[in-house]
């Protein structure tokens, strides 16, 4: 799995369970689905992402996306 796809599974599973916990437990737990689709947002414009630095520092293949 290249970095690309880790990332985007990742965010997808961030987001569901956000929305689950908001539904769920309470609903501040909205922040998370909003910090995760901001997050998306700003890498879409500058390729700044977190998570795909850590990913390819252990290792990880680039895909396109995060090259």
């Amino acid at each position: 799995m290249n970095i690309d796809r880790f990332v985007f599974a990742f965010a997808g599973t961030m987001i569901l369970a956000g929305v689950a916990l908001t539904l769920l437990v309470h609903v501040y737990f909205v922040a998370i689905p909003a910090f995760v689709g901001a997050n998306m947002l700003q890498a879409a414009f500058t390729g700044f992402c977190p998570l795909a630095m850590i990913l390819k520092k252990f290792g990880f293949k680039s895909g396109c996306a995060f090259a």
